[in-house]
C-alpha cells in the first residue's frame, strides 16, 4: 500500500473508532438497568474498538517510522 492509501485507511479506522465510542456510550446510558444482552453487546463493541486501536497504531507506525537519534 502506498502512503495515500494508508492515510485513507487510517482516517476511516479513526472514524469507526469514534463511532464505536459513541455507540458504547449510548448503550451504557440506555442499559443502566443492567440488561445482560446490553452488557454483552457493549463487551463486543469494546473488543472491536481495541482491535481498531491496534490497527490504527500499526498504520501510524508505518507512516511515522521510528527515527533513532
Amino acid at each position: 500500500m502506498d502512503e495515500e492509501q494508508l492515510r485513507k485507511m487510517l482516517a476511516a479506522l479513526k472514524v469507526e473508532h469514534r463511532d464505536l465510542d459513541v455507540a458504547i456510550g449510548a448503550l451504557s446510558d440506555a442499559g443502566q438497568n443492567g440488561g445482560a444482552a446490553d452488557q454483552l453487546q457493549i463487551a463486543r463493541l469494546k473488543k472491536r474498538k481495541l482491535a481498531l486501536r491496534d490497527r490504527i497504531a500499526v498504520i501510524e507506525d508505518q507512516l511515522l517510522p521510528d527515527i533513532i537519534a
